[in-house]
């Protein structure tokens, strides 16, 4: 069976509704990168720099050795829609088998990985880096954020939680250590920097996910839900996507040395909230926002690829009145100056609060009260 890997175009502009816009609208352009989410088939700031330099860091070795029995090896079974007429004219399924990997987060059996490495699954096994294997059932998953929670049913002696660090300390420059199971190679460890922080990836239901850390440590297929730990040997993310020119032979995105971890911080957010039991919920504008905008985050003029129209129709946004070109300089009195700036301050509150905009339109300031909505599950393409 060929390998699975999903192709996502780079767009000039992030997909933004991480956790309200549908889009954000993005220029075009002529780069052939392609980003991939690294699955692989298994049968085929003031803050103190985390670097190895420092007295308190680790050696890649001891990273590896104090770490490895806390990140699993995950092999799914999933279902996917073949696309076909199938018997007797009707839509057809197959299965597909795939590899990633996670992060032992509690003694209670509770694994951290990627969504899209369990997405549509039929059958999760996990395993250890000692020998043991087990199934596992998916607890619960957030493809917003890309986090999915797995549980195992294992002695407590066989569990060897990784402690996540705070993510909002990563510093372009530090030093970091990735382990997955690459082409299906399970424990495989590399190590890198922090190339950039604060990045903006798309989210497997195209809204994006703010707040990413790129490294250069080497990511490939079957690196998904793996760790990018720090020096100290702690979680700053979970591996999620490479941007790639190289291919295998088998078509599949390799290392270019621009990968991608999701935000330690939410990771940890939202497995908390799926573990508790408690909804993950997101609210939603329904506006696509141009990538960049000084002063503010302006809201597209008009519709572009993947941005079906700046103010979505029957949306919290076209309720309230907000207009494409609209500049959102404040929330609730909170001064915005950025499309993620935006992005996560909407994050802050709860579906159905209303919260009041402070627009440019025209030349003029004005208030615009916008009641938030729920997320739909997929951003609407163009």
């Amino acid at each position: 069976m060929s390998r699975l890997s999903t192709l996502i175009s780079v767009i000039a502009g992030a997909i933004a509704g991480a956790v309200v816009a549908l889009v954000i609208a993005g220029g075009g352009g002529s780069s052939t990168h392609t980003v991939t989410t690294v699955l692989s088939n298994s049968s085929g700031s003031s803050s103190v720099p985390t670097s190895f330099a420092k007295s308190t860091g680790l050696s890649i070795n001891q990273i590896y050795r104090q770490d490895s029995p806390g990140v699993v090896d995950v092999t799914v079974t999933a279902e996917q829609s073949s696309g076909g007429l199938g018997f007797f004219g009707g839509g057809g399924t197959q299965e597909t088998e795939d590899e990633g990997a996670g992060v032992v987060y509690d003694k209670q059996g509770d694994i951290i990985t990627d969504e899209h490495v369990v997405a549509n699954a039929t059958s999760v096994e996990v395993h250890f880096d000692n020998g043991v294997n087990a199934s596992a059932k998916v607890l619960g998953s957030d493809a917003s954020t890309d986090v999915a929670v797995i549980k195992v049913n294992v002695p407590s002696s066989e569990l060897h939680p990784i402690p996540f660090a705070d993510s909002n300390d990563a510093q372009v420059g530090d030093s970091v250590v990735a382990i997955g199971s690459p082409f299906s190679l399970p424990e495989t460890t590399t190590a890198g920097i922090v190339s950039a922080v604060g990045r903006s990836i798309e989210a497997p239901n195209g809204y994006t996910i703010i707040g990413a850390i790129q490294t250069d440590a080497a990511i490939n297929p079957g690196n998904s839900g793996g760790p990018l730990l720090d020096a100290e040997g702690q979680v700053l993310g979970l591996n999620d996507q490479i941007d790639t020119d190289n291919q295998t032979t088998s078509g599949e995105g390799s290392s270019s040395g621009v990968g991608f971890a999701t935000p330690g911080d939410t990771d940890v957010q939202i497995a908390n909230a799926i573990i508790s039991g408690k909804p993950v919920q997101h609210s939603y504008v329904g506006v696509c926002l141009n990538p960049s905008t000084s002063g503010g985050a302006q809201i597209a003029t008009s519709a572009s690829s993947g941005c079906p129209s700046p103010v979505a129709a029957n949306s919290p946004a076209s309720r309230a009145g907000l207009q494409p070109g609209d500049v959102i300089t404040a929330v609730n009195g909170a001064t915005i100056t950025s499309t993620t700036g935006f992005i996560a301050t909407i994050g802050n509150y709860p579906p159905g609060r209303t919260v009041t905009l402070t627009i440019k339109r025209n030349g003029s300031t004005r208030q615009i009260k916008v009641t938030l909505g729920r997320r739909p599950a997929t951003a609407p393409t163009g």
